[in-house]
């Protein structure tokens, strides 16, 4: 099992969740995240104030899958997310010990 962790722009979230649900992912959790990297921040204009905007929004979104879908969700994600322009995001992969469903009590990939 793998934990997929997407760092996105907000407007393409329903994208992305459209794009997981046709590869058969069932459940997402999405985050509202502020943060920078190469896209730093960039300066606006408020009441006649100029003031520095450091971090960006930005969405997380969570997906607990099987390893045999791991390739197809990171790429799913990839197509969905991506705009061409700096500041897209990033994908992470990671691996999960043990999964547990609170109201059943499974466990491992009977629990995603």
């Amino acid at each position: 099992m793998k934990m997929v962790s997407a760092v996105i722009k907000p407007f393409k979230l329903d994208d992305v969740r459209e794009a997981l649900s046709e590869i058969g992912v069932q459940g997402i959790t999405v985050t509202e995240v502020k943060g920078f990297g190469r896209q730093k921040g960039h300066t606006e204009l408020y009441r006649g104030a100029e003031y520095v905007v450091d971090f960006l929004p930005k969405v997380r979104v969570d997906a607990a899958v099987s390893s045999d879908i791991v390739e197809q969700v990171v790429e799913a994600i990839s197509t969905a997310a991506q705009t061409g322009k700096i500041g897209d995001g990033k994908i992470f992969v990671t691996s999960i010990e043990q999964v547990v469903r609170i109201r059943t009590g499974e466990t491992g990939t009977e629990a995603l």
